[in-house]
């Protein structure tokens, strides 16, 4: 956990060093809470050996878990990964179910939640002077966009923000003290937030809605629907792909664009000519998800010019692929304007693509043209504070100033 400590350009020196001498590093796992240790994992940190795992499934796969290296049980899981720790059929078909659930009605109706939660919340920014720019802006954005989505009443709110923090902040010490039980720490926010959604699924049964909640608990695939306990994990699933993962890009979008001001001007001037590449180069550099794991299954799988064995664990690094120079010409440079931007910070192509990635999109894009129509001189005014973590590029607070 020490490397994740280091900043930001340190980090890219060193899968830099990787990538030229050894493109496929080896590690000891940590302590396993829950299990015995495994035998170590590799980390892929070239780009292209990101993407080719991601395309083939059948020889790496992530039915024995994909957001760690850690072994645990296919019920924690699926309890926490939801879909994205499944391979085919399961995968198949859930994220068919969840795919029907996201309707060309609710997805209009989720692209004006964001146009609103956009507009009010940057506007909510011009009678300050300094603030967190992650409590203020990025965070409730997407929360909010999620929550309205769902149905989560507004008294709600608050306790799914606190509980998706635990959830993905319990390597870093601000959430988590020396002497805590993380692994208990982690369960019962987990368990929070099923059972919230256990109750609102059971209520829209009940008494269906307009929601998202509704449209996913009656949505039919060959005459199956969702469960509430895959209800409750994909909620889980949604909180830290579509909430967590888009407040850290619009986080670090800030912070880059300040650091940039050529950049971020370049930008105002021409907003929506620039927007489409200026939002896939902000995402590239944040690279939200920081990593996903996925598992040699045959003896004999050949990846990145070595033959691998079956149960090898592979962690796909999308920090790293982000930042490979065999594919982005200047990698740690921030261009606005950055042509065939193949970015994995939504994954690599393959079936487990970001299933929100569109809306994500549209939520940075619209998170700072109404920064920059209401907000204009909004910057930062000091360094993000980063979370510890080797799974989440999260930054936990970033001091700001119109």
């Amino acid at each position: 956990m020490e490397f994740w400590d280091l900043d930001q350009a340190s980090r890219a020196e060193v899968f830099r060093q990787f990538r030229a001498s050894d493109p496929f590093p080896f590690f000891e796992e940590p302590e396993n809470p829950i299990g015995p240790n495994g035998p170590g994992y590799y980390v892929l940190t070239r780009h292209a050996d990101v993407v080719a795992a991601s395309k083939n499934p059948a020889l790496f796969c992530s039915g024995k878990g994909a957001t760690g290296p850690l072994d645990l049980s296919e019920e924690v899981n699926d309890f926490f990964g939801s879909m994205i720790n499944m391979d085919d059929p399961r995968h198949k078909r859930l994220r068919g179910l969840v795919s029907a659930g996201f309707t060309p009605r609710q997805l209009e109706r989720a692209m004006g939640a964001v146009e609103q939660a956009g507009v009010e919340l940057a506007a909510g920014l011009r009678e300050k002077g300094e603030f967190d720019f992650v409590q203020d802006y990025a965070a409730p954005l997407p929360l909010r966009i999620i929550c309205d989505m769902m149905g989560v009443p507004e008294s709600e709110r608050a306790f799914v923000l606190e509980q998706s923090n635990v959830i993905l902040g319990a390597s870093d010490p601000e959430f988590a003290g020396p002497d805590d039980d993380l692994l208990s720490m982690v369960l019962n926010a987990g368990l929070g937030l099923a059972t919230l959604m256990g109750e609102l699924g059971a209520a829209r049964l009940a008494k269906p809605t307009d929601d998202l909640t509704t449209a996913l608990m009656t949505a039919e695939l060959d005459g199956e629907r969702l469960t509430e306990q895959e209800l409750a994990s994909f909620f889980i699933l949604l909180l830290v792909a579509g909430n967590e993962t888009t407040r850290n890009a619009i986080s670090w979008g800030l912070h880059f664009l300040t650091e940039h001001p050529e950049q971020r001007d370049a930008w105002v001037n021409d907003f929506d000519t620039i927007a489409p590449t200026a939002v896939e180069e902000i995402v590239r550099l944040a690279s939200p998800v920081i990593s996903m794991r996925r598992t040699v299954t045959h003896d004999g799988a050949e990846l990145g010019g070595r033959t691998w064995s079956e149960g090898d664990k592979l962690i796909l690094s999308y920090w790293a692929a982000n930042r490979d120079e065999a594919v982005f010409d200047d990698p740690l440079r921030f261009d606005l304007r950055r042509k065939d931007n193949n970015q994995v910070g939504f994954g690599a192509p393959g079936s487990h693509f970001c299933l929100g990635a569109h809306l994500a999109r549209r939520e940075i894009t619209v998170a700072f043209r109404e920064l920059f129509r209401q907000v204009p001189t909004i910057h930062s005014t000091g360094d993000p504070a980063v979370l510890r973590s080797s799974f989440i590029n999260g930054v936990k607070r970033l001091p700001a100033s119109i």
